[in-house]
């Protein structure tokens, strides 16, 4: 590859009210409020030491206007570039400045018609993993993953790992031998980017790094204590798919978070993707409550990083199954 991307690092998300926005993401989750504006809130996790992870813009509608990546330097960005340019993808630079805290960035649609973007510099923040006098709500370390649903999940799958260098960790296939979802990763755990087949492209949600799994029932707690119990749509649990503990809510606008701890290593070059079949109920349930409908059907609309207009969904290649048995 002429380029190294790093990891998923920053979320771009529109939401309809900041103020209610910070009470359900600072007041109540315990995220860093690094600053703020009457249009803007930046949020980190405590042991993030960039600018923000979590960039909430005040909008019309909850939609996704970028789902980020830190490369190593200012020169993969041009070779990123290049690269879209050549496979015919139209790409779109935001110059140094005109993100708050951050240098120049590139962004695209992806295979999928997902938003990318692409980015080497973001100012520092103080990192604050050992102020624990600090620690709040879910202890939110940092941000870990995405998870995507596309209409094509195999094509997702093969452009992430053959064009920008993505492995894989985990799968499930049909018994027909398509691909249903994958787990891909650039850093050295279990993902940076999942794809799970569905109309799509929808973001299904963010996951973010907690200290522990006692870190999840204590979001729990916090969440019903202070008004959010309906918030918590699924878990907690353990997934057999990664080995996580796992809980997901949804903040006032709909978008899904997931708060996540608990998975493994995968540097090893020889380190073989695991197999999950289909009909397999533990893959996405090791332990736990089965996931409602909505966990299945709703995910949030992401835009054109050109025109900026929400980017029409599709229906998913593959039939749909019940959703016992899928993920």
């Amino acid at each position: 590859m002429e380029f190294n991307i790093i990891r998923c690092a920053r979320t771009v998300l529109h939401v309809t009210n900041l103020e209610a926005s910070r009470k359900f993401y600072v007041d109540t989750l315990g995220f860093i409020e690094t600053e703020s504006d009457a249009e803007n809130l930046y949020l980190r996790g405590l042991e993030e030491h960039n600018h923000h992870s979590l960039h909430l813009k005040k909008g019309k509608k909850p939609v996704v206007e970028a789902l980020g990546y830190k490369v190593s330097s200012e020169a993969d960005l041009d070779a990123l570039e290049q690269f879209f340019t050549a496979k015919g993808y139209q790409t779109k630079w935001i110059k140094e400045g005109e993100q708050h805290a951050m240098g120049r960035a590139l962004r695209v649609q992806d295979v999928s018609g997902l938003p990318l973007e692409f980015y080497a510099k973001m100012e520092h923040a103080e990192r604050l993993l050992q102020r624990y006098d600090l620690y709040r709500g879910a202890r939110v370390q940092r941000i870990d993953h995405f998870n995507c649903m596309v209409q094509d999940v195999e094509k997702a799958q093969e452009f992430y790992m053959k064009a920008l260098g993505f492995a894989c960790s985990e799968y499930t296939d049909t018994k027909e031998g398509d691909v249903w979802a994958t787990w891909l990763h650039r850093k050295q755990t279990v993902h940076d980017q999942a794809f799970m087949n569905g109309v799509g492209p929808r973001l299904h949600h963010i996951g973010f790094w907690l200290p522990d799994p006692l870190a999840l029932i204590h979001t729990c707690d916090v969440l019903a204590a202070s008004g959010y119990g309906k918030s918590i749509e699924r878990g907690p649990g353990r997934h057999g798919l990664s080995n996580a503990f796992f809980l997901y809510v949804r903040d006032p606008d709909g978008h899904r978070l997931e708060f996540y701890s608990g998975d493994y290593l995968t540097s090893d070059p020889d380190f073989k993707p695991i197999r999950w079949v289909l009909d397999d109920p533990m893959r996405q349930t090791f332990w736990g409550h089965e996931a409602p409908d909505s966990w299945f059907n709703e995910a949030s609309t992401v835009l054109d990083v050109t025109s900026g207009k929400e980017v029409e969904t599709k229906e998913p290649k593959l039939a749909k199954r019940k959703p016992e048995f899928m993920i």
